[in-house]
């Protein structure tokens, strides 16, 4: 996170070079100065994409983020620009993806299947899977089933609270413009405190590994190639731990936000 020190460095440059009159050569300079933060950005979301993408195409997107940043960043919010066009960039590389719909039907179907299959053996067990028992239940050796885990990834790493890039509106996440018939009730607002208490007792269930791996890539934002060295693993496994640690996350608040859909037991 960008310190205060390092905002006001942000904001005295972001004046200096006139991007508050729109100055072409200033906001030139401006976005060349912040252009590490789309190196980074797509950096990150690389580890999670097929390797079949074209990341020069998505680095020229997440430009174009960073672009519509600095056009609409107003210092007086108290917003830190790293932190404000980080979102823009990520929201702009996002919604280019889910465009292009780069994940193959296949792909996503297997996806499903896994979901379901982690969701009916923990339903039937009452905790995490553990990746054995998700290769009994689906028939398959582990070699096979770690391919599968590197297959699906990338539909581990869309969250709801990535922005949806628009150079026509101001900041937007998915979840401010899902439909919502009336606003949430005290009852409603409750049982979403209630879901996210239990997700949270949920993740300390979890091996010790896949909790460290989720705080450092969600929290601390490491790049998997940090957190690998940090365990003195690959970052094919640690992105496999952390596939499976999120599949079965999203399975159990399938399971808790849904009763009816859940397997029932034998």
């Amino acid at each position: 996170m960008e310190s205060p020190a390092g905002n006001a460095v942000a904001v005295k440059a972001w004046r200096a070079y006139g991007v508050a009159n729109r100055s072409p050569d200033g906001e030139r300079d401006f976005v060349e100065q912040h252009l590490p933060l789309v190196k980074t950005v797509v950096g990150r979301l690389r580890l999670t994409l097929p390797a079949t993408l074209d990341m020069d195409d998505l680095y020229s997107v997440g430009v174009t983020g960073l672009i519509s940043a600095a056009k609409r960043y107003d210092p007086s919010r108290n917003t830190a620009f790293a932190a404000f066009a980080t979102q823009h960039i990520r929201g702009a590389v996002l919604d280019e993806l889910r465009r292009m719909d780069y994940m193959p039907r296949g792909a996503r179907e297997k996806a499903h299947k896994l979901t379901d299959t982690i969701n009916r053996i923990e339903q039937r067990i009452q905790r995490p899977a553990t990746p054995a028992e998700i290769c009994a239940e689906l028939g398959i050796g582990q070699d096979e089933y770690e391919s599968l885990l590197e297959e699906v990834a990338p539909a581990s790493f869309l969250p709801l609270d990535s922005e949806v890039f628009s150079d026509s509106s101001e900041d937007v996440c998915l979840h401010d413009v899902i439909p919502d018939d009336s606003q949430a009730s005290a009852s409603d607002q409750l049982e979403k405190k209630e879901i996210l208490q239990l997700v949270m007792q949920r993740i300390r269930q979890l091996p010790d590994i896949s909790q460290k791996i989720l705080a450092m890539y969600y929290f601390e934002e490491l790049r998997l190639s940090e957190i690998a060295l940090a365990f003195g693993l690959t970052e094919g496994r640690i992105s496999q731990i952390h596939t499976q640690a999120v599949l079965s996350l999203r399975a159990f608040t399938k399971r808790i936000t849904n009763p009816s859909s859940s397997p029932r037991c034998c």
